[in-house]
């Protein structure tokens, strides 16, 4: 059975609706996904901008979700909402979700959410207390076995 994952705000390729942005409540969307391996040992979650001029720009990573979530609800990627999982330092520079905010007048800018199944927890080999999204992302490379992604866009007007 293959990954997948999906959103009931927006469809594959489609525009996030402003609520999950940083002109909305810049909550994180809700997401669902199926077909998790049954020999995954933890899924990992992140959301990156690779339309950014200097490179990809990190928006969230949660990571030790255990295996048999099958998605998470509006607003799970706030930072002090008592998780059963962890979350790392984004590129804004706080834990948690931070939601689309391209520069205005910017093209509309793709947001890929990205759903890794990990062999096993990262866990222990996080040792930063406050992880930032790359360090995750590296240390959870080796430990992938299978990845599915939801590709969605926005942009904003330009400033008057």
């Amino acid at each position: 059975m293959t990954m997948t994952l999906s959103s009931p705000a927006f469809p594959p390729g489609g525009t996030i609706p402003k609520a999950y942005t940083c002109d909305g409540h810049n909550v994180s969307p809700p997401l669902a996904w199926s077909g998790v391996p049954p020999r995954a040992g933890a899924l990992l979650l992140a959301c990156e901008d690779p339309d950014v001029p200097r490179g990809v720009f990190r928006h969230w990573v949660a990571f030790d979700l255990p295996p048999s979530f099958d998605g998470l609800p509006e607003g799970a990627g706030a930072a002090d909402s008592g998780h059963v999982f962890r979350q790392a330092v984004n590129d804004f520079g706080h834990v948690g979700y931070g939601g689309p905010c391209p520069p205005p007048g910017d093209p509309p800018h793709r947001y890929v959410f990205r759903l890794l199944a990990l062999d096993r927890p990262l866990g222990a080999a996080v040792t930063a207390r406050a992880p930032t999204c790359a360090e995750v992302l590296a240390l959870a490379r080796p430990h992938v076995i299978a990845t599915t992604e939801l590709v969605g866009r926005y942009g904003r007007s330009p400033r008057r």
